[in-house]
């Protein structure tokens, strides 16, 4: 045999049983087929979680202007902050005409603000209790240093000296109770007498010469 025909026949052999291997290696998989099937990871559905309650600045007015975030709810307690028309902060509840939102810039992180100026967002809020200790803004104190300023002292003064005028020479005058002749008697009386007693001696000469 040439070497050219065992040459042949060793690569026919080799293929033989390169094909037979690969038969045998294949026969368990044709006894049991596996069928594709997708996976029974269970995926978890994506919700989006409900974002609560939350304020929103109203404009109030014609003006942009902000409003006051303050310590309590009342007007007289510090203001912390402001907020601007349109900014949000979520809301924890209310009491009387204030609401108690998140704040970082106040005690505790949380702030309130006016209920005219905000619209409520997500729902009803609940009744919150006020401040244990509340701290107004406005502390009735006088500062001595500016009180003394409008301290004044008076100086006592000498009271003016009296001298007493000299005393009036008043002039007197004579008691005049009346026209009365001598003796006390009115002077009218005396005049009428004495003309009577003419008349009458005037009388007694005309009746003699007749």
């Amino acid at each position: 045999m040439s070497f050219e025909k065992k040459h042949r026949l060793h690569w026919l052999f080799a293929c033989l049983l390169i094909v037979i291997l690969t038969a045998l290696s294949l026969l368990p998989a044709l006894k049991n087929p596996v069928l594709a099937q997708f996976p029974t990871v269970s995926i978890p559905t994506v919700t989006s979680s409900p974002r609560g309650a939350y304020i929103r600045v109203l404009l109030t007015t014609t003006e942009y202007d902000p409003i006051n975030v303050r310590s309590g709810p009342g007007s007289i307690y510090e203001l912390v902050g402001i907020m601007l028309v349109g900014q949000e902060a979520k809301a924890y509840g209310y009491y009387d005409q204030y609401i108690q939102i998140e704040y970082p810039g106040g005690p505790g992180g949380r702030g309130w603000v006016f209920a005219n100026n905000v619209d409520v967002i997500g729902g009803p809020i609940p009744l919150l209790e006020p401040p244990a200790t509340a701290t107004p803004a406005i502390t009735k104190t006088i500062d001595p240093t500016l009180a003394a300023q409008f301290i004044f002292t008076l100086q006592p003064s000498r009271l003016p000296t009296f001298t007493e005028p000299p005393a009036l020479n008043l002039p007197t005058y004579q008691n005049i109770t009346g026209n009365t002749a001598p003796g006390g008697l009115p002077l009218g009386l005396v005049i009428v007498v004495l003309a009577g007693l003419g008349v009458f001696l005037t009388l007694i000469a005309i009746l003699r010469r007749g």
